[in-house]
């Protein structure tokens, strides 16, 4: 019985990580885990029974057996990818994949998604949703919008908007307690909203906005989109992301309770993928990037 070849994936692994020299990085390029790579890799070298990489506290090399498998198997898939290359669908190159956080996601792309579809007719989209920073690390996307600090982020990436803090609350709270205007000194009339798992808290925050002697938190939420949901709902005062309240604040549904804003400790983050072959992608920010643009200036 002839002797099968090792499967595709396999070698296709073992030519990304031996042409990039990085484990992480043909990862990337491929879509996949670290640890996915890791394990195709030594599945490799156990089926042909050879070290084809030697593994350093930071990098990888190739052995001796590596570098002479790697021409042959970067020449083969070469030869398949032209010979494929003829019977692609076009549209299968116009799946973009955009892994987002939930409150962009609530906020910007459920209402607005429809207007860069009718840009781009024959794209498809792949929105896949996460709340907190660690969940991005087993995420393959051609797009990231991540939440968090600035440092923590992976990828060269600029920041969506302004990354600031605000109050704001429904003006149904104006009516309910029957004021003119919400602010600074009748604040603590009415419950306070925030969002956790950020130092962005309205115990960091009150003092720098003037507010003194504040009461705790009615609401805690797990997301900034979440917490503007409730400010919207009228349940109270939310600190908030600027970013996240553009969309409200601009159809009037929320306002402004006090005009100071402070800088955020944690913002949004967008970046395309390195060796994203996708095309889409550059369109996909620059739209994005314009639609908060567009929003900053109706709310300035």
């Amino acid at each position: 019985m002839a002797k099968t070849s090792p499967p595709l994936g396999w070698l296709r692994t073992f030519e990304s990580a031996g042409r990039n020299l990085s484990f992480t990085l043909a990862a990337e390029e491929l879509r996949m885990t670290q640890s996915a790579v890791s394990q195709q890799i030594r599945s490799l070298e156990s089926r042909l029974g050879c070290q084809l990489f030697l593994r350093k506290h930071r990098s990888v090399s190739l052995t001796d057996e590596g570098r002479r498998l790697l021409p042959d198997i970067t020449q083969a898939i070469s030869q398949l990818q032209s010979a494929t290359a003829a019977f692609e669908q076009p549209e299968h190159a116009d799946l973009l994949t955009v892994a987002t956080s939930v409150s962009v996601a609530q906020w910007y792309l459920v209402p607005r998604l429809q207007q860069f579809m009718d840009l781009h007719p024959r794209a498809r989209i792949r929105i896949m949703t996460t709340v907190w920073p660690d969940e991005f690390a087993d995420v393959s996307a051609d797009i990231q919008i991540r939440f968090g600090a600035k440092e923590n982020q992976r990828h060269p990436e600029k920041a969506l908007g302004r990354n600031r803090l605000i109050l704001v609350a429904s003006p149904q709270l104006f009516k309910k307690q029957k004021i003119a205007q919400l602010n600074i000194n009748n604040i603590n009339r009415f419950p306070l909203i925030q969002a956790v798992g950020t130092t962005d808290t309205w115990a960091n925050c009150a003092g720098k906005f003037g507010l003194s002697g504040h009461q705790p938190p009615a609401i805690n939420a797990d997301s900034h989109g979440l917490a503007v949901d409730f400010a919207k709902a009228g349940a109270g005062v939310a600190l908030t992301s600027e970013l996240i309240s553009l969309p409200a604040l601009a159809d009037g549904s929320l306002q402004r309770v006090h005009k100071k804003t402070l800088p955020a400790v944690n913002g949004y983050f967008m970046s395309i993928t390195p060796h994203s072959p996708n095309p889409l992608a550059a369109d996909f920010t620059d739209w994005l990037n314009a639609k908060v643009e567009t929003l900053q200036a109706e709310t300035a």
